[in-house]
């Protein structure tokens, strides 16, 4: 296998002649940030990173504090989509956050993930993740969106009008080095479904970035407007995006076990019992906007209750059938995040709360064999299976409570996140919506 260090990488971009490479990084909410350089300052980037004034990026610097250092990662070197040859070739590279003493930046959603993922090597495992990105594709961006079909799930074409879509995005995607497990229409009308082959957890939110983006860009190009909003249409199921997760020691799935009756392993077991424990102080990461709690509402395929089971997908947690010799695919699906995350904050936190209930030997839960939905609250109080915070301002009261999740983000990261969502709250909670002007002004 071909090491990307910086010699490749020089030597690559002289054999497809680069002209451009764009530096990428994100902001706490997961935002995607960028800036270029000339392949002339290409080699200095590599040995030293690039400066920039990092104060006005959401969460970075204060402005007394302003200097950054992005420092490229050679490993995520790949070519962008051409789209004129009289610009020039143009690469792109994830970065590190560094502060200017050479040392990692806090406040680096890349530079979390690491730490954590840090905490699984140290005991011997590596944390391997896969995406399912669900979103929509509209007319335009204005308001009230306009669909470009009626299809459901998996419908095929004339309905399906957006195929040709999807599959330039896949090709694209190919062409970066990001492998597609596959893609189809979604449930809802005009919603769509691209799920990346799963890889180690820090490549996978570089491609969930990167994928987010070609998404949005083809469809620009196709003049169209491609949204990750959860919930942009009522009535209709919300966007999602399902992290599949394993942990393995060398090449053996730790999650496995061929005795077992679910044939998981007591680490599964564990692991699946941290996510129920903290899953609700972890919302706030994986469902991080006020619009994300219009998705988690019972009735369309979203889990608003804490439970895990075998084959039912209305629950947090599926742990998809085991077929005899695909050991490797044993995995655990939290079907509660939403493709308007950040990536890197998610991956973390569920990977952290997956290694308490192992380091810490939560008890093991037993799978729920019937829909929670059917149940009724005393039979879920009974059972144990809480619930899921209702909005935004319960998913930051929960959290803001929570030592474990100020321990896995970094203290000065925790404040600053739950400062920024306090005040995403107070202007919706003051906002009057056109609900209310509907409901109350005619009889008010």
């Amino acid at each position: 296998m071909q090491i990307k260090n910086k010699e490749w990488v020089l030597e690559e971009v002289k054999m497809r002649k680069v002209e451009f490479i764009r530096l990428w990084f994100t902001d706490i909410l997961g935002f995607l940030k960028s800036f270029a350089i000339t392949v002339e300052g290409l080699e200095a980037a590599l040995e030293e990173g690039v400066g920039f004034d990092g104060s006005s990026i959401e969460g970075f610097a204060r402005i007394e504090e302003s200097d950054m250092i992005a420092m490229p990662d050679p490993s995520t070197f790949s070519l962008m989509p051409s789209s004129s040859s009289q610009l020039g070739v143009m690469a792109k590279m994830f970065c590190d956050i560094l502060k200017p003493d050479g040392n990692p930046y806090a406040e680096d959603p890349r530079c979390v993930l690491k730490k954590n993922l840090k905490r699984a090597s140290d005991i011997g495992y590596t944390f391997y993740v896969g995406s399912e990105l669900e979103y929509f594709y509209f007319q335009s961006s204005q308001v009230p969106p306009q669909g470009l079909d009626k299809g459901g799930y998996f419908d095929l074409t004339p309905r399906d009008v957006a195929s040709d879509f999807r599959r330039e995005t896949v090709l694209t995607l190919k062409n970066m080095n990001i492998e597609v497990e596959c893609s189809h229409h979604e449930v809802a009308p005009s919603q769509h479904e691209i799920d990346l082959k799963y890889t180690d957890a820090l490549n996978m939110a570089d491609n969930t970035m990167t994928a987010r983006l070609m998404i949005k860009e083809i469809a620009l190009k196709n003049n169209l407007y491609a949204t990750f909003m959860p919930k942009p249409l009522f009535g209709e199921n919300g966007s999602g995006m399902h992290i599949h997760q394993s942990l393995f020691k060398g090449e053996v799935n730790a999650f496995f076990n061929s005795q077992d009756e679910w044939h998981l392993s007591k680490i599964a077991k564990r692991y699946i019992a941290g996510l129920l424990r903290h899953a609700s102080e972890f919302t706030l990461i994986t469902n991080q906007w006020v619009n994300s709690y219009k998705r988690l509402v019972p009735g369309y395929e979203a889990p608003t209750y804490l439970s895990w089971a075998l084959k039912n997908r209305s629950d947090l947690i599926r742990v998809p059938l085991y077929k005899p010799g695909k050991e490797t695919a044993t995995r655990v699906e939290l079907r509660s995040p939403d493709p308007a995350c950040n990536p890197y904050l998610s991956f973390a936190v569920t990977l952290s709360a997956g290694l308490e209930g192992i380091e810490k030997e939560y008890d093991t839960v037993e799978p729920v064999k019937t829909n929670v939905y059917k149940m009724s609250g005393e039979e879920r109080k009974e059972k144990g299976i809480g619930q899921l915070p209702e909005n935004l301002w319960e998913a930051i009261r929960v959290a803001e409570e929570s030592v474990w999740l100020k321990e896995t983000l970094g203290e000065s990261l925790f404040f600053k996140l739950i400062e920024n969502k306090r005040i995403e709250w107070e202007n919706y909670r003051s906002r009057v919506t056109s609900y209310e002007l509907e409901q109350y002004l005619p009889i008010l």
